[in-house]
């Protein structure tokens, strides 16, 4: 066959090799059997090419190199393997870089599909954006003069983006307008928190919430630490943290730990073992703690989350997590791509393996399909391991939490609520004739004036969905007005301060003080016993 694309050419060689590389494992697996598995492996390469050049030579329309092997191929082979190896084309590497790094170059602004337009959701405090005064609810039209008519968010994102001290025309309609506004801004880096909330939710207990475990996330909750002072207690909310970065959740959980314990070991089969432990440790501040974590709390946060309960430091509550326990180590690749190979298994202190079992399922079924909604998932088949403090824990399935919290589902009324934008919508309006200070909180008058708005959109209610939902929709209000007044940081509060879950996980406070009270002293008990039979 007769490559027409220079990246073709690398594909190939690369196949080579990582054929070549299982060449070798099978030698060292099958002692002789080296000659035959080369051989076999050659011809399975041949039988590939062959395939790929009848494909090139007579498929009805023409085939586009890098669409055959780089969507279709490559991927292809990676998740015969496992559902987390991957590649990465260079749009996708370039996002993955920076997901990791914390940061990136564009003008500091949230935004969203609102009603089949791109709009503002908010700007970034203190962003060109936000310098500029752009608004939450401003509808982008255009950006350098290019029309935002059916661009996704992703696609306006993008043009938004571009080096440092660049300019970039925006241009936005308002409600209140006459006419587009134009706005001239200098793009500037712009960093992403990983810690996207914290608050002192009551006097001497913290909140934080974890988005994600980038470059940044240990000196964010660091300092985080830092501005609470002398906490009495924590909720550290991992829900819907797919993880990132191992060392930034090797150095979460040393914030935490006692020095020298253990956070997490991985080997795998070309990786020698690597144990991490606390380097530094949490200095003797013995803060009760409780975890929050759900189905989207995956991989470095199930990191986290499992060494606070092996060594008894935290109540973990909310949901059975996603149960990723599989290490991918990311192999920059020529053309600005890269490959993320998984070459290591990691394990909790207890020894636990917390990767659930992919065997045999589709990759839709392992990502959205892999629980029953109404029951956590069984224990009966899985590993048994025990924490410092001796109870049971179980691995092959993600982290089992001390204390289940379900999420709550939403009913009818409320979904349908999201779907028109209605909190959205509303404070935008509301805003228009009000200027909210930080007393403001949904009273009769602004129900009200939300019931008048619900009958002008002709989104259907009725009393009782108004009655059963009284809390749930002032707080939803709350925060997007706030988000309008203050900030993303401001109106997320709102919500968090709302939410039954952290409501549950204050109330386990006093249990995550008994349990790691307990635990130190079962420690402690059973080191002196040790020390006396050694004697």
């Amino acid at each position: 066959m007769h490559s027409r694309n220079p990246r073709l050419a690398i594909f190939f060689f690369a196949l080579i090799l990582i054929a070549s590389g299982f060449a070798g494992a099978v030698y060292a697996q099958h002692a002789g059997s080296d000659s035959s598995t080369d051989s076999e492996l050659r011809d399975n390469l041949k039988t590939f090419s062959q395939i790929y050049s009848l494909v090139e030579q007579n498929y009805a329309e023409t085939v586009k190199p890098d669409k055959a092997i780089y969507d279709g191929a490559i991927p292809g082979m990676l998740h015969v393997l496992d559902p987390h190896s991957n590649f990465f084309d260079p749009k996708q590497y370039a996002q993955l870089r920076e997901d990791q790094s914390g940061k990136y170059f564009g003008v500091g602004m949230q935004v969203g599909p609102r009603n089949n337009r791109v709009i503002v959701i908010a700007p970034f405090a203190g962003t060109p954006a936000y310098k500029a005064g752009i608004r939450p609810g401003d509808i982008i039209i255009a950006v350098d003069g290019k029309s935002t008519d059916n661009m996704t968010t992703a696609d306006v994102a993008d043009l938004l983006k571009g080096p440092r001290n660049t300019n970039v025309r925006i241009t936005v309609t308002r409600e209140g307008a006459d006419k587009p506004i134009d706005f001239n801004v200098v793009r500037d880096e712009i960093p992403r928190h990983s810690v996207d909330a914290q608050f002192e939710i009551r006097p001497g207990i913290g909140y934080m919430h974890i988005s994600s475990f980038q470059e940044t996330t240990g000196e964010e909750v660091a300092q985080t630490l830092d501005g609470f002072g002398n906490l009495q207690g924590l909720i550290l909310d991992l829900r819907q943290n797919p993880g990132g970065v191992l060392s930034e959740a090797v150095a979460v959980a040393d914030k935490f730990l006692e020095k020298g314990q253990v956070i997490v070991s991985h080997h795998g089969r070309a990786s020698a073992e690597r144990i991490y432990r606390a380097s530094n440790g949490n200095g003797g501040k013995e803060y009760p703690i409780v975890v929050l974590v759900n189905r989207g709390s995956a991989s470095a946060s199930e990191i986290v989350a499992g060494a606070l309960q092996d060594h008894d430091r935290a109540i973990i509550a909310g949901e059975t997590t996603f149960g990723k326990g599989l290490v991918q180590t990311v192999y920059p690749l020529s053309d600005n791509t890269g490959l993320a190979l998984t070459t290591a298994h990691y394990y909790t202190p207890s020894g636990r393996l917390i990767q659930r079992n992919y065997t045999g399922l589709s990759l839709y079924d392992y990502y959205y399909n892999n629980r029953d909604d109404k029951t956590a998932p069984s224990t009966a088949d899985r590993e048994v391991k025990t924490t410092d403090s001796g109870r049971k824990v179980y691995g092959g399935g993600g982290i089992n939490p001390d204390v289940q919290i379900p999420t709550p589902k939403l009913d009818k009324f409320q979904t349908l609520l999201y779907q028109k934008y209605a909190f959205f919508n509303f404070a935008k309006k509301f805003m228009e004739n009000h200027k909210p200070d930080r007393n403001f909180n949904v009273n009769d008058d602004v129900m009200q004036d939300f019931r008048k708005f619900l009958e002008a959109e002709k989104i259907d209610y009725t009393e009782p969905d108004l009655t059963a939902n009284a809390d749930w929709l002032k707080s939803n209000i709350k925060s997007e007005i706030f988000t309008a007044q203050f900030g993303q940081e401001a109106g997320q509060r709102v919500l968090r301060e709302a939410d039954p879950e952290v409501a549950r996980a204050l109330e386990l406070l006093p249990q995550a003080k008994a349990l790691n009270d307990g635990a130190r002293k079962t420690v402690a008990e059973r080191a002196a016993r040790n020390a006396v039979t050694n004697r």
